[in-house]
């Protein structure tokens, strides 16, 4: 493959790197508030190495966001993306833009030991679906299939988007809380960086405690310092993505196993251990022992996203 460009954008920073021979290299984030546009960015990056608009002409951009038709409106930014003004503007001759947990997927399959750590053991099955799933600025949901020969397929979706379940009375309460307040409370409204503070804020509303978190990180170092209520926020955040998790293995047949990216669980990775994830995972009734076998990881590989939008360029999968 000629010299290329991948880029994993987000709400919040926008990475990218060139692949080249299979591999990729020389990667740097940017904030997206810094810049007006992806092409902007993009452009500041070629300059950064040395590189004039058009000297790549290959770019596959995984995108926060479903993607369908010439425009593309990102899902937590101010970004907005024409596929076509986009080419002419940097002179990309072939542009594959795709849901940022189709690369997220794609990503695990150059996995490298030490870049996951098991939470739950099990035994994937080789040919069957792998879900992955991961808390960041929102919610992302992917599905993974092994179509054998060194060859995988990544399936887009909105899974985060879901109506966030619950499985218990205080659970139900909690969901209640947060309705009277915003309306619909889909998954990603709890699992995400900002959906971790609104799970604290419920807590205390609920039970009659004085906040002292005002920021998402701030309920993350409260419970590593041992904060009571921001410790038991904490394990229903991890019990309530347990549940979402288990929904989407029984969605598709998710018997390959569960990766969990994102950049919200490694923060309090030993309380996610520790926490009832595994309990309310396999909490489904009848269909509990469905379950037995299922593996869990938590992958802390830092550019899953731009390996996986390199893979897709080789596959040519959109």
């Amino acid at each position: 493959m000629t010299l290329a460009l991948v880029g994993d954008i987000g709400g919040t920073n926008a990475r990218f790197a060139l692949w080249e021979n299979d591999a990729m290299r020389a990667v740097q984030v940017f904030a997206t508030a810094d810049y007006t546009s992806p092409e902007q960015a993009i452009a500041q990056y070629l300059q950064g190495q040395g590189l004039a608009v058009g000297a790549v002409t290959s770019v596959c951009l995984a995108v926060a966001g479903p993607v369908d038709g010439d425009e593309f409106r990102f899902t937590n930014s101010h970004w907005r993306l024409s596929q076509k003004a986009f080419c002419n503007t940097l002179r990309v001759e072939r542009l594959l833009l795709i849901n940022d947990f189709t690369a997220m997927a794609l990503g695990m399959t150059r996995l490298q030991p030490g870049e996951y750590q098991a939470v739950r053991e099990g035994r994937a099955v080789a040919n069957r679906p792998a879900v992955v799933i991961g808390p960041g600025t929102g919610l992302g949901v992917g599905t993974l299939l092994n179509l054998g020969a060194g060859h995988w397929m990544a399936l887009p979706g909105e899974g985060g988007h879901v109506d966030l379940p619950v499985g218990s009375e205080r659970e139900a309460r909690l969901r209640q809380h947060i309705q009277n307040e915003i309306g619909h409370v889909s998954a990603e409204t709890i699992l995400s960086g900002g959906g971790l503070l609104r799970l604290y804020q419920a807590i205390c509303a609920v039970d009659g405690y004085t906040a002292k978190a005002t920021q998402p990180s701030q309920v993350t170092e409260l419970a590593l310092a041992g904060d009571a209520v921001a410790g038991q926020t904490i394990d229903q955040f991890c019990r309530f993505l347990g549940r979402v998790a288990g929904n989407n293995v029984l969605t598709v047949g998710g018997l390959g196993g569960v990766y969990i990216v994102g950049g919200v669980i490694p923060r309090f990775i030993e309380q996610f251990l520790a926490s009832g994830f595994n309990e309310s995972f396999a909490d489904k009734g009848c269909m509990s022992g469905y379950f037995a076998n299922v593996p869990v990881w938590v992958v802390t590989a830092e550019f899953s996203g731009l390996i996986g939008a390199g893979v897709a360029l080789r596959e040519g999968s959109a």
